[in-house]
């Protein structure tokens, strides 16, 4: 069993030290539990939040021996770190752990040095503040989580649900992590990043909305959608379904059925053994050029290289 060690380091973050334990816990690979979450700090007993009500741990750090997968979550605190802490941090990367931050968390990976040369992004109001004392951190501002390789960082607050589920696709495909996103009640894969969520919030679905036209082109992607089929689902004009469409999610019409042909594409990489032709027929790409061309572009790998490391092949 994968062993998960969540650092709560205070005044922590009480929503953020829960998000590790609920996604992990929920997952199961053929009826077993597929991880062990432990949370431990530098003292354990009762811990500080940052908001009005205190938090027992039991663990302390030593519950860090023999973690596959070592988690700081996001504090009040942006300095002046427990040594034991950063020591344990250090230990666990020199070890080859993999380890990650969630939300601040990657102010306490940095100052153990663990981001140096490394990508990396925090809290979008901390970002400025964040790159100015790490300058050896390449920091990416704008988006929802970052990979280099062992090292893994959150933005902030539910990016941390983004960054576990990542995790878990990582560890045992999609299938497995779209099952714990459902038992989250969360999306799979959220795309966009911080700055899509400051500046462009999705409008509430009050029954005027275009969600049950967005649920009927999920269901035929494969098929020929023009702006002209949606509107006319919409009961619209075209001009009404593109302003409407960019109100709640902040994406053209095409832009986002462009994105829900990739995400069903990466589904079916997965998940199926279906040549990569036929892949992008379904999800509605036309052709293997065509799916290879936006496959590389939004998600930065081939078909068959994004397949090579999400398969997993139930051992």
């Amino acid at each position: 069993m994968h062993r998960v060690a969540v650092i709560a380091v205070p005044p922590v973050t009480a929503f953020d030290l829960a998000i590790p334990e609920m996604v992990f816990s929920a997952v199961e690979v053929d009826g077993t539990p597929a991880y062990d979450v432990v949370v431990c700090t530098a003292e354990p007993g009762v811990v500080a939040t940052t908001g009005s009500v205190r938090m027992v741990v039991d663990h302390g750090l030593d519950a860090l021996r023999g973690a596959d997968t070592v988690i700081v979550t996001g504090s009040g605190r942006r300095d002046d770190f427990d040594p034991e802490v950063l020591d344990a941090l250090r230990q666990a990367a020199d070890a080859g752990r993999r380890v990650a931050s969630i939300c601040t968390g990657a102010f306490a990976l940095a100052s153990a040095g663990v981001l140096d040369g490394r990508l990396a992004t925090t809290y979008w109001p901390y970002s400025e503040e964040f790159t100015r004392r790490f300058p050896r951190v390449e920091v990416r501002a704008g988006v929802l989580y970052t990979d280099d390789g062992d090292v893994f960082t959150s933005a902030g607050v539910a990016a941390g649900l983004d960054l576990c589920l990542y995790l878990v696709r990582r560890d045992h495909g999609a299938t497995v992590a779209n099952h714990a996103a459902r038992l989250a009640v969360v999306a799979p894969v959220r795309h966009g990043g911080q700055r899509q969520f400051i500046e462009s919030p999705a409008q509430p679905d009050n029954g005027t909305g275009l969600a049950e036209t967005r649920a009927w082109a999920l269901e035929r992607l494969g098929d020929e959608l023009t702006l002209t089929t949606l509107a006319a689902h919409a009961h619209t004009s075209v001009r009404n379904l593109t302003r409407r469409f960019r109100a709640e999610t902040a994406q053209s019409p095409l832009q986002w059925l462009l994105q829900q042909r990739v995400d069903r594409a990466r589904e079916l990489l997965e998940t199926t053994t279906l040549p990569v032709e036929r892949v992008a027929h379904l999800s509605g790409l036309n052709s293997a050029e065509s799916l290879r061309q936006h496959f590389t572009k939004k998600i930065g790998l081939s078909p068959t290289a994004y397949r090579n490391t999400f398969t997993h092949t139930p051992s």
